[in-house]
């Protein structure tokens, strides 16, 4: 059953719903109704019809009496499905939360930051969500899956009451990113086990994460004796470059100190990979490694022309932050090279 979507016309308006019990999306379009209804059909069966038929209108019909087929035609294609049993469907109730309107880019930002730091392994789910906490000063988005930490705030937000915290899955929130498009607000209404988006015509529930997320805040040092500074583009480009030789599981190396930082990639019976890049760097020489995919993804995250890379020592956790912009920081472990 869940394999399927409901389908519901009144008048002109089509809300086709789905959902895995955790995690449901409705979406609402205008089309032509004749007759209004709701039938359960199998999701991905339909989809790869639809897409199939030519260009034009698409009529879709099911019959009223029992046990009939769907009709789905355009031009001169037809084809006829099964429904599923529209009794067994899970019922979906409105949510009762309160309603906080936000502008979406700000969300659609903040998310496409934060929630890259999630886990993904369901057998530590609270890491596999992303902390919404309030702040004096607005609301906090936070993610980590213990290698890597990205924190943002959103000054003046006012989704969430005093002290009050929510823990939302990662994958929830990347489906959302999605469905934001282009639109101007982002409507949200936060319960005890529930949250609801709504984007436009599309509405997003999902289930809370239950457990007390990591204290995050004591892998925060105030200050950073080593500072590098150095150019988004160019430095995404050598990286990129750098990790084709970084196989299995292989870090990059960063040389800092000078006017440059060195990046080399060894592979044993493989090769290496070394490029400099110009930078500025204030601090002790040192080696420090990390994961490159982890790095790579931290770099893009921010959203200015140069970076910076502070750092402690090869074995402290190093902050990545924009110049200009202490709205965000993505928090990255090193990786322990000879």
């Amino acid at each position: 059953m869940l394999a399927g979507v409901r389908m519901q016309v009144d008048g002109d308006t089509l809300t086709i719903t789905g959902t895995d019990l955790e995690l449901t999306i409705r979406l609402t379009v205008e089309v032509g109704g004749e007759r209004d209804g709701a039938a359960v059909v199998p999701a991905r069966l339909v989809a790869d019809i639809v897409k199939a038929l030519p260009a034009g209108a698409v009529e879709v019909d099911l019959p009223s009496s029992d046990g009939a087929e769907m009709s789905i035609s355009a031009g001169r294609s037809q084809f006829s499905v099964r429904p599923l049993s529209l009794d067994d469907y899970p019922a979906q109730s409105d949510p009762a939360a309160d309603a906080v309107t936000l502008p979406a880019a700000d969300m659609a930002e903040a998310l496409r930051q934060v929630v890259r730091a999630a886990s993904t392994d369901d057998a530590r789910a609270v890491l596999t969500g992303v902390l919404l906490a309030s702040e004096d000063d607005g609301l906090r988005m936070v993610a980590t899956d213990s290698y890597r930490l990205a924190v943002r705030d959103l000054p003046e937000s006012s989704m969430l009451g005093s002290g009050q915290k929510v823990l939302i899955p990662g994958r929830a929130l990347n489906e959302l990113q999605r469905l934001m498009g282009d639109v101007e607000s982002l409507t949200v209404r936060l319960g005890e086990r529930e949250a609801t988006f709504e984007a436009g015509s599309t509405r997003l529930s999902t289930r809370l994460i239950e457990g007390e997320f990591p204290n995050y805040r004591n892998l925060l040092p105030s200050s950073y004796p080593n500072l590098l500074t150095v150019g988004k583009a160019a430095m995404i480009e050598a990286i990129r470059r750098v990790k084709i030789l970084a196989q299995d599981s292989t870090p990059v190396r960063m040389s800092l100190g000078g006017d440059t930082v060195q990046l080399t990639a060894i592979t044993q019976d493989v090769g290496n990979a070394v490029e400099e890049v110009d930078a500025s760097y204030d601090g002790a020489e040192m080696i420090v490694a990390f994961n490159p995919d982890y790095l790579l993804a931290g770099i893009d995250a921010i959203d200015a022309d140069d970076v910076t890379l502070a750092t402690m020592d090869p074995m402290k956790p190093a902050v990545l932050r924009g110049v200009g912009h202490d709205d965000y920081l993505y928090l990255l472990m090193p990786v322990r090279v000879p």
